[in-house]
């Protein structure tokens, strides 16, 4: 986005300048009614827009839509700004374009995130610009020593506002052969191999004797010991134990 020159249509290399005493007068012919002012004034501040925009540079940000909630602030603190306030306009309008950006940032992620860690999130936004305009490479650990925040706290941040990916989003597409995303993930825990032991598993149980299987369910789902087991079925620890590994013996040979 930072490389960005024509943003919505506007050609921001182009974008004129204007000089605190133009602003004044065109300020003033504006507030007075005078359209063209009005519309030579937002033209020659959409610069400050831009210069704010680019703190929240992100990779799944729309360079447009953010650069269009920008301008949105600027107009809006055009009409709200009044001539006896005796600042400079760009002071005024500066917290409202980063409103309106922060709203939209906000507003239009899928998921909701808190105000607490947004703030975080831009934050650090802006320690990595710090730090790369430094040309050093803005590492996680640098930008927790310089915030002074754990680790931790940065990844999450910035996980926080990273825009959700679909799992059918494209990641290879050639001759007309799509790759989604959903095609290269896995769950190892729901393998077929995995399955197939659990079924070798649950058959091997079944050709125990009811006192082996219930020996095993007591032992290891229930998680009792030997002892209160022999309480329980009604035989000695020894017949327990000795029960106990018979049965796993019997299962390892049926499921090898």
């Amino acid at each position: 986005m930072l490389q960005k020159v024509v943003i919505c249509g506007v050609d921001t290399s182009g974008l004129p300048k204007l000089t605190a005493k133009e602003n004044e007068e065109l300020m003033r012919r504006l507030k007075a009614g005078d359209e063209k002012a009005r519309e030579t004034f937002i033209v020659g501040n959409m610069r400050l827009v831009l210069s704010l925009v680019k703190r929240f540079w992100a990779k799944n940000a729309n360079a447009d839509d953010v650069f269009q909630a920008g301008c949105v602030g600027l107009i809006k603190a055009i009409d709200n700004f009044n001539l006896e306030f005796n600042v400079k306009f760009s002071t005024y309008a500066v917290p409202m374009i980063l409103g309106e950006i922060k709203r939209y940032l906000r507003d239009g992620n899928s998921l909701r995130v808190s105000r607490s860690i947004r703030d975080t999130a831009y934050k650090i936004l802006k320690v990595r610009e710090a730090i790369e305009e430094r040309d050093e490479e803005a590492t996680i650990e640098k930008i927790a020593n310089e915030m002074q925040v754990q680790e931790r706290e940065v990844v999450y941040a910035l996980d926080a506002i990273s825009d959700p990916v679909s799992l059918y989003e494209p990641v290879y597409n050639k001759a007309g052969d799509t790759l989604q995303l959903l095609d290269q993930l896995c769950d190892e825990s729901q393998s077929e191999s995995i399955w197939t032991e659990r079924v070798a598993l649950r058959e091997a149980i079944q050709r125990l004797t009811d006192r082996e299987r219930k020996i095993l369910t007591l032992r290891y789902y229930e998680g009792k010991t030997q002892t209160e087991i022999s309480a329980e079925v009604g035989i000695s620890q020894a017949q327990v134990s000795r029960l106990e590994k018979t049965a796993l013996k019997q299962i390892k040979a049926n499921i090898s």
